[in-house]
């Protein structure tokens, strides 16, 4: 499912795979194990989107990522998490909801608008491991085609995904556990990501763009879900 989702998109893999194994599986298996299940993805994804990927989109909001880390961090000591995920889920449901029903008006925002977005994400995934949506607002607002976003992401993710995998195999927060059910996963992972791609070639345009706001709702809602007491519930049920 979540090969699926991100081979249709170009995102939401850890959004449909780490809320539900949670349920299922300790979340410090989880975590380095969706981490492991997004670095695969984005890799599929590259080459399959290597033609389209321009390093001069993707570098800005690295850029503005790495300043934001240490800023979500602070901001995670000092507020609290799920008030900060429940914000962030009413944002993404409202602009989601604006962009669907009213349409945006496409033009190239420039460069510096990337470290900024960039720099959102830094935060955000400094403070709730979530730095995808600021990325797919900004991507999702430039007037470029659907390879040429769905490559930025890629690329986005695949730096952002690296340091975060090396980050959790220098800690040893990789054990053995994860990478058994990593082995036992990534043909399924793999089956669907070239699933979800066959039907990205079959989408249009404008259709995808829409696809991409209905999956941001849905991502909004998510992470609305997991700041209620009841996904805390569920995790130690």
């Amino acid at each position: 499912m979540a090969g699926v989702t991100q081979g249709l998109s170009g995102f939401g893999s850890v959004l449909l795979s780490l809320p539900l194994l949670a349920l299922l599986i300790d979340i410090k298996t989880v975590i380095p194990l969706v981490a492991l299940f997004a670095m695969v993805l984005t890799i599929i994804l590259l080459i399959q989107l290597w033609a389209f990927i321009d390093w001069r989109k993707v570098y800005p909001l690295l850029i503005g990522a790495l300043g934001g880390i240490p800023v979500g961090v602070f901001f995670l000591k000092k507020m609290d998490k799920n008030l900060i995920q429940g914000l962030v889920g009413i944002t993404l449901i409202i602009f989601s909801l604006y962009s669907l029903w009213y349409g945006t008006t496409f033009r190239t925002l420039r460069r510096q608008w990337g470290i900024v977005f960039g720099f959102l994400a830094g935060c955000l995934g400094g403070a709730i491991t979530a730095s995808g949506p600021p990325v797919i607002v900004y991507t999702s607002m430039q007037p470029w085609g659907k390879d040429a976003i769905k490559a930025t992401l890629q690329g986005f993710f695949f730096l952002a995904g690296l340091v975060i995998v090396i980050s959790h195999a220098i800690s040893g927060i990789t054990t053995v556990t994860v990478l058994r059910y990593f082995v036992v996963s990534v043909p399924f992972l793999i089956a669907g990501t070239y699933v979800g791609s066959f039907f990205y070639g079959m989408i249009e345009e404008s259709v995808y763009k829409k696809i991409l706001f209905i999956l941001l709702a849905i991502l909004g809602a998510f992470m609305i879900f997991k700041a209620t007491p009841w996904y805390q519930f569920l995790l130690k049920g």
